[in-house]
């Protein structure tokens, strides 16, 4: 029963904890030093997305086009070492950008000595070969989203934000109306910051988004080393002094 009452007391408890601690993230994000390494990793994906496109949608159309007279093997060789050295780059801009818990991209290297065809089987059936190329696709079309958000946010909220400093040099037009007058761009600029605010907590979502995508695609549990089994505590017969 007294366990029963305890849950009963404390479920409510954590309850509300988890959501203080929501809150409290949402009124700091402009403090948080990760806000500002995601809004790094929205702003790159776009340029990184189109070398990525480029690369692969040339590399891969002139190696099969050219596989009837055997040049387009080594293209494709090259094509697929680069896409995966890629999906390599971004599994590392994840982590430190995004803090993401990335599993490893392949299996730890044992030292034995690897035949050029089994090199090639086992990169050939790694699934993180594919799944880092899907990746490197999806970055173009997502990177357009977030590069686009992440410039159209920013630049709403700032340019609200400092109305009360541009409206003396040039007209500021909010729909039909424009503001002409100091209060009324005190007004603006207050807003702003309530929409920049919002604006942070939005792109820190769009930032979650892509972590967890990356955590899916650049990296496979099967190559995860399992952690060390904890060690049981010495028991006090164990702690004896050994006779003389």
């Amino acid at each position: 029963m007294d366990n029963l009452d305890s849950e009963i007391r404390t479920y409510p408890t954590e309850t509300a904890e988890k959501r203080l601690n929501l809150l409290v993230r949402f009124f700091t994000a402009p403090a948080e030093i990760r806000t500002y390494t995601n809004l790094l990793y929205l702003t790159l994906a776009f340029p990184l997305g189109i070398f990525y496109f480029v690369f692969l949608i040339t590399g891969l159309a002139l190696g099969f086009g050219l596989t009837i007279i055997w040049i387009g093997l080594p293209i494709l060789a090259l094509v697929f070492a680069g896409s995966f050295g890629m999906a390599a780059l971004e599994r590392r801009l994840a982590i430190h950008l995004l803090d993401a818990k990335v599993p490893p991209m392949a299996a730890p290297r044992t030292g034995a000595q690897e035949g050029l065809w089994k090199a090639i089987q086992e990169f050939l059936s790694n699934p993180v070969t594919w799944k880092g190329m899907a990746f490197l696709f999806l970055k173009f079309p997502l990177g357009i989203v977030s590069f686009v958000m992440t410039v159209a946010l920013l630049s709403a909220s700032v340019g609200l934000i400092l109305t009360p400093v541009l409206y003396p040099w040039t007209d500021v037009y909010i729909g039909y109306w424009v503001v002409d007058s100091l209060p009324a761009a005190l007004v603006l600029s207050a807003v702003g910051m309530v929409s920049l605010l919002i604006s942070l907590n939005v792109l820190n979502l769009l930032a979650l988004g892509w972590r967890e995508i990356a955590q899916m695609m650049l990296g496979s549990e099967r190559f995860a080393v399992p952690a060390a089994p904890a060690m049981p505590p010495a028991s006090p017969d164990s702690m004896q002094p050994l006779p003389a």
